[in-house]
């Protein structure tokens, strides 16, 4: 975390500095720190290019605009990091244009762990939402921070299942952190900092603008290892977001879909320029590098340890030969619901298939 410095206020003000974006902010590094910045004559800061309201903000700062991001830095659990910081993601940095300044809400240190991001949908179909929990749950449980964007549909649904598994998840905003866009996933916001973060490149006050949301989209894909697309029209910003991580040398994964469809169709068209086409999480551990090496043994044993009791104990009733839900439901004590969540995760990891009359164990 930076302190509050002397230092720290210059990023915090050549970030609202006007006609100065995240590429002529890295820029100007590449010539001084912020603090010399805004030592250097006019002249000076004409060379670098910059633009004439930038360099009469420069000379002629306002300094009350950064007293919100002060207050809300000395808030608990409220942090910032700049691109020189040690705690800086370095996944992020490497992509074409990284964020200056990274504002945080929760725990700054899982920013360089490993990370997959779900995307999707805001107006996803039910069956969408069931699958983007289920692949959270368990791609969490294996062991991954799980991104994507706090939206309506897959973003919440993908958030929730990490929640869901104890896991941690990390929300990137389009808006400043001191609100919640929209406003409906606000008690999800506050589950998300208290297990992990939510960040955002937009100075506390900054509100929801449409052009927003594209510069999210490319921290999303900077930030993982990997990006899921579960459902997506053919012009979304799922699809955006998927071609930014491919630009980024980011794995891109797609859950395809009937042809008939309409949430299907960015699937299926991921699915055709190159992005791997996923029935299970097995086929996302396939693809990373980390995951490919592990002995499947010793894969699968680390699996099963992350599975809870009662999900062991359902998946122990499940033979390899047809196994009905009545009967589980029966030898189980557990209801309908629980056990088909169950079963959907089972299913993407492999540990059973669907056959008439049922399930069975495939490991």
């Amino acid at each position: 975390m930076v302190s509050v410095a002397s230092s720290l206020k210059y990023w915090l003000l050549l970030l609202r500095a006007p006609g100065i974006g995240s590429k002529t902010f890295l820029n100007t590094l590449d010539s001084y720190q912020p603090e010399q910045l805004f030592k250097q004559s006019h002249s000076r800061l004409a060379v670098l290019g910059l633009k004439d309201q930038s360099i009469d903000f420069i000379k002629n700062p306002d300094w009350t605009l950064i007293e919100q991001d002060l207050d809300w830095l000395k808030q608990q659990g409220n942090s910032v990091l700049t691109i020189n910081d040690a705690l800086y993601p370095y996944q992020l940095k490497q992509i074409d244009n990284p964020p200056p300044l990274l504002f945080v809400r929760g725990n700054e240190h899982i920013l360089s762990q490993r990370q997959i991001a779900i995307v999707g949908s805001r107006n996803p179909s039910a069956s969408g939402l069931q699958t983007a929990t289920a692949f959270a749950k368990s791609l969490s449980q294996a062991g991954f921070i799980i991104t994507s964007g706090l939206a309506l549909g897959i973003d919440a649904a993908s958030h929730q299942g990490a929640l869901n598994a104890g896991g941690k998840t990390i929300a990137v905003a389009g808006t400043g952190l001191d609100r919640v866009y929209p406003a409906r996933n606000k008690r999800l916001a506050t589950d998300i900092v208290n297990s992990g973060a939510l960040i955002s490149e937009f100075p506390p006050g900054t509100a929801a603008q449409a052009n927003h949301f594209p510069r999210r989209n490319r921290i999303i894909s900077g930030l993982c290892m990997g990006l899921l697309v579960v459902e997506a029209a053919q012009r979304s910003g799922s699809l955006i977001t998927a071609r930014m991580a491919l630009e980024a040398n980011r794995e891109v994964f797609a859950i395809p879909g009937s042809i008939h469809n309409p949430l299907a169709r960015g699937c299926n068209a991921l699915i055709k320029e190159g992005a791997k086409l996923v029935e299970n999480t097995h086929d996302i551990f396939d693809e990373l590098v980390e995951y490919n090496q592990q002995p499947e043994d010793d894969f699968q044993e680390n699996l099963q340890s992350v599975l809870d009791l009662e999900q062991q104990n359902l998946l122990n009733l499940i033979m390899f030969s047809p196994t009905s839900i009545d009967w589980l439901v029966q030898e189980s004590g557990y209801s309908v619901e629980v056990i088909s969540s169950m079963l959907l995760m089972f299913e993407l990891q492999g540990s059973i298939a669907t056959v008439p009359g049922g399930y069975i164990r495939t490991k």
